[in-house]
């Protein structure tokens, strides 16, 4: 019998059994069709349904209004710091600058035109969210990055802006409730809470579209996808219809309501341990804490220990605890799937190699 694992992975992320289970099954035969789902031809009405549902799972969940559309594309969220800058900046945009993701958005957007950053939190190693910073209304947009990945900073309310709001919430979408009025735009990929590698999702007012004077390249323009229902050419198939099931994973859990109650629970009991436990501490400023990425490393004194707790945390089924390359250290991300029981196992995972090495 094969060991318990419990996966902590930053993305790809953990994806519920339902999702994978049905997916399997439509991989042997979509929707009573006979076809496999590897084969099935965008153009069917079987398709078209798993699109209409697709989109008001997303619509639902989110309470997104009618002045917004949500379009899905392939080439992931980095492709998307060139469409925001191609769709929406005229003379001059900011960027709150809070780790990798986000200054990659701001160097893409000054390729395209005026772009700064309004804020930014290097000078600690982006362990803050920058606050108190003045954001002119004459913007043609303000560019937040909701959640840091490698840094375990995450902005926790929707800001209030005097100028047209965008995020990437890659790494947060469906993880608590937003309110998408605020935004000219929310983007992000897949992999992290809605679905696996390979499409992104893209939630956008209809009428910020189209102000911009430059031309437009016919697949860089969001037009072309909120016009065309997310067809023009041949969607990512597999990966929308996997977003598909994990949407009706979050609605069966309760909505992203419920899902939010039980996210602050995980990351409070791992952050409960961190602060509670001689052998770790945490790298995120308090009150910017992640709950979807949880960042730590060994407490002042202790780092010699690092190597043996990454292989006790392998003996004891912990997968993908390993900090991101760029800053080391252990990182443990929580995203929807994760379940309160892989939580509580880390935690006595750590409270154990703590007996054995005080």
């Amino acid at each position: 019998m094969s060991k318990k694992v419990h996966v902590f992975n930053a993305g790809p992320c953990l994806l519920p059994q339902s999702a994978i289970d049905n997916t399997i099954e439509a991989l042997r035969d979509f929707s009573g069709t006979g076809v496999s789902l590897l084969s099935i031809s965008h153009r069917t009405k079987e398709w078209d349904a798993v699109m209409d549902e697709t989109r008001a799972l997303w619509k639902e969940l989110l309470h997104i209004p009618d002045t917004h559309e949500v379009v899905f594309l392939g080439g992931g969220a980095s492709l998307q710091f060139l469409y925001v800058a191609m769709n929406f900046l005229e003379k001059k945009a900011a960027y709150l600058d809070t780790g990798v993701w986000a200054h990659k958005a701001l160097v893409e957007a000054q390729g395209i035109g005026e772009a700064y950053a309004i804020a930014c939190s290097k000078d600690k190693n982006y362990s803050y969210i920058p606050k108190g910073f003045d954001i002119p209304a004459d913007l043609d947009y303000l560019h937040v990055t909701t959640n840091n990945t490698i840094y375990g900073t995450e902005i926790h309310e929707d800001l209030d802006c005097p100028c047209p709001l965008i995020a990437d919430m890659s790494s947060d979408i469906m993880s608590r409730p937003v309110d998408v009025s605020k935004y000219d735009l929310i983007y992000g990929g897949a992999q992290k809470n809605v679905g696996p590698a390979g499409v992104i999702f893209a939630i956008v007012r209809k009428d910020a579209l189209g102000r911009v004077s430059r031309h437009i390249p016919t697949m860089l323009d969001y037009r072309t996808h909120v016009d065309k229902l997310s067809m023009f050419n041949t969607p990512p198939v597999f990966a929308i219809y996997v977003m598909n099931q994990t949407l009706h994973w979050i609605k069966d859990q309760g909505g992203v309501e419920a899902i939010y109650k039980r996210n602050l629970a995980k990351a409070e009991l791992l952050y409960g341990e961190i602060d509670r436990n001689s052998l770790f501490t945490g790298t995120a400023a308090k009150e910017d804490r992640s709950i979807m990425n949880v960042c730590f490393v060994m407490a002042p004194g202790k780092e010699e220990l690092q190597d043996a707790f990454m292989a006790y945390a392998k003996e004891c089924g912990m997968v993908g605890v390993k900090g991101h390359r760029s800053v080391g250290g252990f990182r443990a991300s929580l995203y929807n799937a994760c379940s309160l029981e892989d939580v509580q196992a880390l935690v006595d995972c750590m409270k154990e190699f703590e007996k054995q090495n005080a």
